[in-house]
C-alpha cells in the first residue's frame, strides 16, 4: 500500500480513517503552521484536542452520527470532538502503555452486545521510529495482534467482526553522516524552517519571499525543493493554507535537522526514518484483513491508502463521507455475497 504524502504518522493515520489526502483533511505534517491558528506540534495534548486542526469526517464520527457506537484507542484524532462528535468510548494516547493492556481493553469493547455494541473499534500500536531494535518492535506488534485474535476466538467474537490491520508507512535507513542542518538548505536570514526531518517547510522572512524562492533551484545535493505552486501533481499536495511557501524533500536515507537536534545526534549511529517519497518501496505500508464480509486468501495489487476508507465504508453499518478513495480498487477484497454471521 502506498502512503499519502508526506509519509508521516499523523497525516497518514488520519488519511486512513477519512479517505482524504492530507492536503484535503488539513493534517499536512506532524508539525504545522496555520495562517489563523498559528503553530501546531501534534505531539502535545493541547494541539491534538483542538478540533480546528482536524478536517473531514473520520469513520467514528460517521458511525456515531447514525446512532451507532464507535470506540478508539489512541488513534490520531480519536480524542478530539471533531464536528462536535467524539466516539462513545475513547482513550488518550499514553506512550509506553503495554500493548497487552491495550489489547485486553479493546477485547472488552468488542464484547459489548445489543444497543451498546460498537460498530467500529480502532486500536493503535506504536514503536519508536528511530528504534534500532526494529525486528524486536515488529515481533512485539505481531505478538499483540496474536493476543487479540486468540482472545477474540476465546470470546466468540471472531465470526461477526471484520479485522483490518494497517500500517501508516515503513522505514528507511539513514546511514552514519547522512544528516545535515536545515540551515544548509535555507539560511536563517532568508527563511525559517517550520519542520525538519525528511519534509522541510520554509517560511520566508518578511521581505525575503523573492530571495527564498530564488534559492529554490539551488537545492542541496540530497534535497529537492519546490515553490508551493509548483509541487508535483502526484503528491496531491499544495493547496492547503498550511502548506508553506517553499517545500523541501530529502532524498531517501538523508535527514535535515534543526541545529540543536543535529548536535545531539551521534553521527556514527544508523537510524531508521520515514517521511520520504511515498512511492519508494521502503515507504510502502501493509494491509492484512479477515472477517465475514471479506474474501479470504486473496492478494491484491498495490493501491493508495485513501482506498482503505473507501473499502471500509462498503462494510455493514459504516457510512461514507466525501473522500478521495476509489471504491473499485478494493472491491475484490469483499465477499460476494456476504457470509452469514451471528449477531
Amino acid at each position: 500500500m502506498t502512503p499519502s504524502y508526506p509519509s508521516l504518522t499523523f497525516p497518514n493515520h488520519y488519511t486512513l480513517v477519512t479517505g482524504l489526502r492530507p492536503d484535503h483533511h488539513g493534517i499536512v505534517h506532524n508539525s504545522m503552521r496555520d495562517p489563523t491558528l498559528g503553530g501546531c506540534w501534534l505531539h502535545t495534548s493541547e494541539a491534538v484536542g483542538d478540533a480546528r486542526w482536524w478536517g473531514g469526517e473520520p469513520l467514528w464520527v460517521g458511525v456515531e452520527n447514525t446512532g451507532q457506537h464507535a470506540a478508539t484507542w489512541s488513534w490520531r484524532g480519536g480524542e478530539t470532538a471533531i464536528t462536535g462528535v467524539r466516539p462513545s468510548q475513547w482513550r488518550h494516547y499514553q506512550k509506553g502503555m503495554r500493548l497487552d493492556t491495550r489489547v485486553d481493553a479493546v477485547r472488552g469493547w468488542l464484547k459489548t452486545d445489543g444497543t451498546q455494541r460498537n460498530r467500529l473499534v480502532t486500536l493503535y500500536f506504536e514503536r519508536d521510529p528511530e528504534s534500532r531494535e526494529y525486528a524486536d518492535a515488529v515481533h512485539a506488534v505481531d505478538a499483540a495482534i496474536g493476543r487479540l485474535l486468540t482472545g477474540m476466538q476465546r470470546d466468540g467474537t471472531c465470526a461477526r467482526i471484520n479485522i483490518i490491520v494497517v500500517s501508516d508507512h515503513d522505514m528507511a535507513e539513514v546511514a552514519p553522516g547522512h544528516a545535515i542542518s536545515v540551515e544548509d538548505i535555507a539560511p536563517p536570514q532568508i527563511a525559517t524552517a517550520i519542520t525538519d526531518g525528511q519534509v522541510i517547510g520554509l517560511q520566508p522572512l518578511p521581505g525575503q519571499q523573492a530571495a527564498a524562492e530564488a534559492s529554490v533551484p539551488s537545492a542541496h545535493a540530497h534535497c529537492d525543493r519546490w515553490r508551493k505552486a509548483e509541487l508535483p501533481a502526484r503528491r496531491h499536495d499544495g493547496r492547503h493554507p498550511r502548506i508553506p511557501p517553499v517545500v523541501c524533500r530529502m532524498h531517501e536515507g538523508w535527514d535535515a535537522l534543526f541545529p540543536n537536534k543535529l548536535a545531539k545526534r551521534a553521527q556514527e549511529d544508523t537510524r531508521r526514518s520515514h517521511g520520504f517519497d511515498p512511492g519508494l518501496p521502503s515507504m510502502r505500508a501493509v494491509v492484512l484483513a479477515q472477517g465475514p464480509d471479506l474474501a479470504q486468501g486473496k492478494t491484491l495489487p498495490g493501491f493508495d491508502n485513501v482506498d482503505v476508507y473507501a473499502r471500509m465504508t462498503r462494510l455493514p453499518g459504516i457510512p461514507a463521507a466525501p473522500n478521495d478513495g476509489n471504491p473499485a480498487t478494493l472491491l475484490p477484497a469483499l465477499r460476494v455475497p456476504p457470509a452469514a454471521r451471528p449477531e
